[in-house]
């Protein structure tokens, strides 16, 4: 028969010329042609599943298929999505699908799971994920209330519990690695997990008072948006005001404590609908840090966040990344711009009387003045009455 394994392009071409030869014969079974033809047939289909493997279907474009199908429209998809809106947000790729859609759905419509998590079709063995589930901070997730409680229960479950918990937050999990790319200095591969889990809380906190945000317009970022937000630090309340004006304009602010080990002062990204979120740990409970790193991430969402990075910053080290440099630029001048800086008192004197002078000329809150001095000088005793040290938690909460 004289028929090798298909190596080259040319022989593929050249088997699938000879097979259409053959099929135009129409041999009768059982005869050398017919035998050939099926060698051929069996050579040929091998060949093209590894070379031109077949897609997994996009989990929106199998339950459009199906409506199709089925002839349904937006509205009969309301009880596996909650309202029409959410419907219309899951159909246009606004919101992803959470596990209890899937759920819904996959019973509802018929339509595999895995196609709606976008896993390849079931017929396809699937490559072993490289994310150990139990490398989460199990244990203070579910202190925190962010899981519930998972005493006595396998590793299965426990697994299955984390997922859920990563996957109804929008990052969505492949069997390479996590979806959402984390940049900033607070990073690092022995922290990665505990991130991402914080990450993971924030966006579904920030989806969870969405309600209360209005129209946010990138446009609408500039010098002049942070110099204002800057002024409000001159308030005693300063900090609400700050949350109250990012809301207004769109940006979803929340403080969430970091988790242990992670050396976190704030971040910035956007979920998957576009929303901006400054996230604030409150590492160090000072005014003078509470503001710099608002004005930071506000900076990042200005000039570098889009929708697949989010920037974790450890405002206490340097970074050389070019884009903490521009934040950290933009954050000090909308708070004391460098010529005023290197000609002022509060620079080449520092007193308690020269910075005090500096607020009110600026209308910014002196600890601000007193953190660049004192890191400038790398020398954190200094002043330490000015810097509002344990004002802010207890300020924002109730």
């Amino acid at each position: 028969m004289n028929i090798k394994v298909i190596r080259t392009e040319d022989q593929y071409r050249a088997y699938l010329e000879e097979v259409q030869v053959l099929m135009a014969k129409a041999p009768a079974l059982y005869t050398d042609d017919s035998e050939r033809l099926e060698v051929l047939t069996v050579l040929l289909e091998s060949y093209e599943n590894e070379k031109f493997p077949v897609e997994p279907p996009d989990p929106i474009d199998a339950i459009l298929f199906r409506m199709q199908e089925k002839g349904l429209k937006q509205a009969d998809l309301v009880p596996y999505f909650g309202t029409s809106s959410r419907v219309s947000e899951i159909l246009n790729r606004k919101r992803p699908l959470t596990v209890q859609m899937i759920r819904a759905i996959s019973i509802g419509l018929g339509i595999s799971a895995d196609t709606l998590i976008g896993l390849s079709s079931p017929d396809v063995d699937q490559p072993k994920s490289d994310i150990d589930w139990g490398k989460f901070p199990i244990k203070e997730m579910t202190k925190r209330g962010w899981l519930k409680a998972l005493s006595g229960q396998a590793k299965t479950s426990v697994e299955d519990v984390v997922k859920n918990f990563i996957f109804d937050s929008g990052l969505q999990f492949g069997a390479a690695s996590f979806r959402r790319t984390l940049s900033g200095e607070a990073t690092s591969p022995t922290t990665q997990y505990a991130l991402y889990a914080w990450l993971a809380r924030i966006i579904q906190r920030a989806r969870e008072n969405k309600d209360r945000l209005g129209s946010f317009e990138q446009e609408k970022l500039s010098s002049q948006f942070l110099k204002e937000l800057a002024q409000l630090s001159w308030s005693e309340k300063g900090p609400l005001l700050a949350i109250e004006f990012l809301e207004k304009r769109g940006i979803a602010v929340i403080i969430e404590p970091h988790l242990k080990g992670t050396l976190l002062d704030g971040a910035a990204l956007k979920d998957i609908d576009g929303t901006p979120i400054v996230a604030l740990t409150l590492r160090f409970d000072r005014i003078d840090n509470f503001w710099f790193t608002l004005l930071h991430e506000v900076a990042h969402l200005w000039k570098h966040v889009g929708k697949e990075e989010a920037f974790l910053d450890n405002l206490s080290t340097d970074s050389e990344d070019r884009r903490e440099a521009e934040a950290n630029r933009l954050a000090r001048e909308a708070f004391i711009p460098r010529l005023i800086w290197k000609r002022c008192n509060a620079h080449i004197a520092p007193s308690k009387e020269s910075i005090e002078e500096l607020a009110r000329e600026l209308k910014i809150h002196p600890a601000i003045i007193v953190g660049r001095i004192r890191r400038e000088l790398d020398n954190y005793s200094l002043f330490a009455d000015l810097v509002g040290q344990d004002e802010v938690r207890s300020l924002l909460t109730p």
